[in-house]
This record gives structure tokens, sequence and C-alpha cells, in this order.
């Protein structure tokens, strides 16, 4: 599942960095921290990979 902004892109690297243990899981905050606990490594890896060109910063609505 691609991300649909440029917020959800970051976030999404922020929770697969921390689900594989190189940022620390009390660091996350926000959406982030729910992605990790929620998403596999697998689907944060594919939202985090997401081509960010003609992305909007947030998604609106």
């Amino acid at each position: 599942m691609p991300a649909t902004s440029k917020a959800q892109q970051k976030a999404a690297g922020a929770a697969l960095s921390a689900k594989r243990g190189d940022t620390k899981k009390s660091d996350l905050k926000g959406a982030s921290r729910s992605m990790e606990e929620s998403m596999s490594e697998k689907e944060l890896k594919e939202m985090a990979a997401t081509e960010r060109k003609g992305k909007p910063e947030h998604k609106s609505g």
C-alpha cells in the first residue's frame, strides 16, 4: 500500500527504523508509533519506499 502523503511516508520510515531496531521505539510519536505496532515490516517498507514526487505534504480530508 503506497503512502498518500509525504508525512505518511516519513512516519512509515520512522516506524520501519524502530521495527528493525535502528532507533528506539520510545522515540516514536503519533502515527509512527501506531504504525510500528500495527504494520508488518514488509508493509512499512512498501509505504516508506513510495515515490515522493507529486505527493502533498499532508493528506487533506
